[in-house]
């Protein structure tokens, strides 16, 4: 049973975020990334990853990212203790937006900015607020029904403004409709359960993680980081898919980014790499175009892209954080040209 994560307590998160890296018992170990296919590879040339922008504090184990589309204002969440850090365009150093711990929040994976400007930012450990990025008031609440296990990992939204998230534990994703958000609390149910169209994964494993929607709003994708596969699910219908992969998996594949033009960009962790994909107008095939590993992302969680650079949390879980011991270096956005 997951156990409710403390803040800054890394030896709950050790276990909770191996888990959602999709980490297992050595005897039972995920297979490794497929390496993508020689016709799409590509590798990267020094200088295409740089530094965006630090994040104050020695323990930040950054994992969620989202973009202001008005303001181009970035911010970033802290898995370690819920932090939210806000960095303004042209800032080399984030501010605390956020403080650990408000609203009783644990952890902060999961961020989106919605055409409204509004701050949506998931915990792990419960559910999802939003926040003004004006005040930094928190206007709703969400938490998921029920006892027993439960990890509330990434969301996206829609043109309509319905946010969607996916819960790693569960293998279901949860539906926020503008009318619950206008009431500003209540539960979270299940809007669509995947259980039955995952692949069997290893005991202890988490499986589905990253989910973006179509901009026109007909479908979410939402990655099953341990089989590498991709779902589709149709918005109108409830009908649930796998989308056909050519040139690669999704293996390890973490944080998720669609763009309107169909470009997928993908961040898969515990690899180092980014991959970047060009999905069919319905959604049902995508194909590998580009591929980087780089070991300077520092186990890649989540990215944002906007025009001229790809935005990438270097989350150093494995430096001292949740994967690991050692010692992280300073905690950096990382930004990639050409992808």
């Amino acid at each position: 049973m997951l156990k409710k994560l403390l803040p800054a307590t890394l030896l709950t998160l050790a276990t909770a975020t191996a888990l959602a890296l999709g980490a297992v018992p050595a005897a039972q170990a995920a297979p490794a990334a497929s390496a993508p296919s020689p016709a799409y590879a590509s590798p990267a040339p020094d200088g295409r990853v740089s530094t965006a922008f630090t994040l104050p504090g020695a323990k930040v184990y950054p994992e969620g990212i989202a973009t202001d589309p008005r303001t181009r204002t970035v911010y970033v969440g802290s898995y370690a203790d819920g932090t939210v850090y806000r960095a303004r365009p042209g800032a080399r150093t984030a501010e605390v937006f956020l403080p650990a711990g408000t609203d009783g929040r644990h952890t902060a994976n999961g961020l989106r900015v919605d055409a409204r400007g509004r701050l949506w930012v998931t915990d792990s450990t419960s559910g999802v607020a939003v926040y003004d990025t004006a005040s930094g008031r928190r206007l709703a609440h969400f938490e998921v029904a029920g006892a027993g296990a439960l990890f509330v990992n990434d969301l996206t939204i829609t043109p309509d403004g319905t946010a969607y998230l996916t819960d790693s534990v569960r293998s279901v994703i949860y539906r926020v409709t503008p009318a619950q958000l206008a009431a500003g609390s209540g539960a979270l149910f299940p809007a669509y359960d995947l259980k039955g169209h995952l692949t069997p994964s290893p005991a202890g494993s988490f499986a589905l993680n990253g989910i973006v929607s179509d901009p026109a709003g007909r479908y979410l994708l939402a990655v099953d980081m341990t089989a590498g596969d991709l779902h589709r699910i149709d918005l109108r219908t409830g009908a649930i898919s796998r989308v056909a992969l050519r040139g690669g998996d999704l293996v390890h594949a973490d944080g998720l980014d669609l763009a309107p033009d169909g470009t997928l960009r993908v961040a898969h962790n515990t690899t180092n790499t980014l991959t970047r994909w060009q999905v069919s107008p319905d959604g049902t095939r995508a194909r590998l175009t580009r591929t980087i590993t780089d070991p300077s992302l520092r186990i890649p969680t989540t990215l944002t892209h906007t025009p001229g650079r790809t935005l990438v949390v270097r989350s150093q879980f494995d430096k001292g954080g949740p994967m690991g011991e050692g010692t992280p270096t300073t905690f950096t956005i990382a930004s990639v040209r050409g992808f």
